[in-house]
C-alpha cells in the first residue's frame, strides 16, 4: 500500500457532547478541515448536540454562561464576518471528502428525542458498541 493510500484511510473522530455555538463551531471547522485533508471523519453526536439538532438549533449563536458579558459582541462579529453556519460547514465537509454525522442511540433515549427528529440531520443512528468499533484505531479522537 502506498503512503497516499494509507493517508486516505486515516480516521478522524470527534465526539460532540457540548452544544453551545463555540463548541459546535470547533466541531464543524475541525471536521471540515480534516475531511478536506482526505481524512475519513466521523462526528458522533451525544447528549446536548442530539437535543439541539432535534430542535433545529445547530446554528444558534449561544455561548456558555461564563462568557455572557462578551456573547452579544462575539455574535455580532460572527454575523458581520459572515462566518458559515454550522450546518453549512457540515454539508461542505460531506461535499469535499468523507464526513459522517452519527447520533448515539442511547443519547436519543436519554434526551427524549425520537430518531425521526434527527433522521434528516444525521447519516446514521448507532449504538455505542457499533460507534466504538467504527472508531477503533482512529488517528485522531477528540471529545468536544
Amino acid at each position: 500500500m502506498s503512503l497516499s493510500d494509507e493517508k486516505a484511510k486515516e480516521r478522524f473522530v470527534i465526539y460532540a457532547h457540548n452544544a453551545t455555538y463555540d463548541k459546535l463551531h470547533q466541531v464543524a471547522t475541525l471536521g471540515l478541515t480534516a475531511s478536506a485533508m482526505g481524512k475519513d471523519v466521523m462526528v458522533v453526536l451525544l447528549f446536548w448536540t442530539i437535543k439541539k439538532l432535534a430542535e433545529g438549533r445547530l446554528n444558534e449563536l449561544d455561548f456558555p454562561p461564563e462568557y455572557a458579558a462578551q456573547a452579544d459582541e462575539v455574535a455580532r462579529l460572527i454575523r458581520e464576518r459572515k462566518v458559515p453556519l454550522i450546518t453549512e460547514m457540515f454539508l461542505e465537509a460531506k461535499q469535499v471528502g468523507q464526513f459522517k454525522l452519527v447520533a448515539c442511540s442511547a443519547g436519543l433515549e436519554y434526551m427524549g428525542v425520537d430518531a425521526q427528529a434527527v433522521h434528516d440531520g444525521v447519516d446514521d443512528v448507532m449504538g455505542l458498541p457499533a460507534i466504538l468499533a467504527a472508531c477503533a484505531g482512529a488517528e485522531t479522537t477528540l471529545f468536544i
